[in-house]
This record gives C-alpha cells, structure tokens and sequence, in this order.
C-alpha cells in the first residue's frame, strides 16, 4: 500500500507496561523503513538504589529518565527524522513523577522542581514536538494477560492492584494531553503480522500528518 507519510516524520509510541510498545515500534518501523529508538534501561545508576528506597532516590530517578530521553529525542531531530520511537518523554512527567508525588515517595518540592524543570525543557515552542503519538490501549484483563505470556518475574510479581492504578493513570493522562496529534490504538483491534492491519494503521498516522502539516502550514505568521 502507497502512503505519504514524510521521511522525516517522528511517530513516538506510547502506553503502560505490556501493551506491546516495543513490537509496534519495531513493526511500523520495517513497515516505513524508518529507523527505531527503543527505550534503553541499561547503565541506570539509580534502578537499583531506587529499588531499595524509593523516598530518597525517585527524584534522581526521575532526572535522570528527563535526561536520557531529551538527549535521545534530540538525537533523532537532529538525525533528520524518520524514526518510530519506543515510549514518550510526556509519559515520565504524567505517569511516573505525579505518581511518586501523589503517593509521597516525591516529596512536593521535588515534584514542583521536577515538573518545572520538564516544562521549561519540554513544553516549549523551541522543543520538537513529535509528529504523532500512538497511544496503545486496552482492557485491564487484556493487558495483564499479556505481562503474564510475556513472563517477566519481575511484572508477574507485581501487584493486580499496581497494574490497575497504571491504568486509570494512563487514561487519565491520555485524556489531557495535547503536545501533538494522538491516535489511539486499542492492542485487541489489530495484529502487527497482519500486513493489512498494519495497512489501516499507516493509513491513520498518515491522514493525521497530512492534516496536522497541513493546518500547521495555514497557520497566519505572527508579526
């Protein structure tokens, strides 16, 4: 199938744990020929520490995921695009950091310099904004089935209830973000080995890109 999505787009793919980030992003990837940042979790010096004391180290946590995923994000700007990218630099902000401060193990502080230091980085007209983010959703049984076939000791020993407050936050923060066009996937409705299910999902990113560049180029000059 034809599409005219540009060479340099950036599709960012985003979701809670077990969604099927990393096989989308890899699928769309070889479906584009574009090339793929996948989320690096190795080399982290603070998991471990974080771990062991979430109070004392979730702030440093959080810099250093800040850090690691500005740099990553200007790497493939400055690259020239075409890339399908593995988890978002939003979700850090609204899933992760607001969920260590509404559970105390951020103090308020260190949320407030956390969340000013993102909207300065971030939230600005000098920050490259991705063209599309696909957000994966589903059912709660239907992603703790998959954590569960996917068989990480570590997801599997988690808590359903972790699992269902992640959900409700996910949704939550999906609801109101509006940094770039979403197009919202749910992971039951299509099947990354199905070339005409990935045809329908071309066809979506594209109509979206056309229409986002498009009225971003209508767009009146200022001054």
């Amino acid at each position: 199938m034809h599409h005219s999505i540009p060479a340099d787009a950036i599709i960012t793919v985003a979701g809670t744990v077990g969604v099927g980030k990393s096989t989308l992003t890899q699928a769309l990837a070889r479906r584009l020929a574009f090339r793929t940042s996948m989320e690096k979790v190795d080399h982290n010096p603070y998991l471990d520490k974080f771990y062991q004391d979430f109070h004392r180290w979730s702030f440093h946590l959080q810099i250093y995921f800040l850090a690691e995923r500005f740099k990553e994000h200007k790497r493939i700007f400055d690259a020239g695009g075409g890339f399908v990218q593995d988890r978002s630099i939003y979700e850090d902000t609204g899933i992760f950091a607001k969920m260590h401060a509404d559970q105390g193990t951020m103090t308020a502080v260190d949320y407030a310099t956390y969340t000013s230091l993102f909207e300065a980085m971030v939230m600005t007209p000098y920050f490259p904004h991705p063209d599309v983010l696909i957000y994966l959703e589903g059912s709660l049984p239907s992603i703790l089935k998959r954590i569960e076939e996917r068989g990480r000791d570590m997801e599997i020993q988690t808590e359903r209830s972790y699992w269902e407050r992640m959900h409700v936050r996910y949704a939550e923060w999906i609801d109101g973000f509006d940094a770039c066009p979403v197009l919202r996937l749910n992971i039951d409705e299509y099947d990354v080995h199905d070339p005409a299910s990935m045809d329908r999902i071309v066809k979506r990113i594209d109509e979206l890109i056309v229409s986002s560049r498009g009225s971003a180029k209508k767009a009146p000059r200022i001054g």
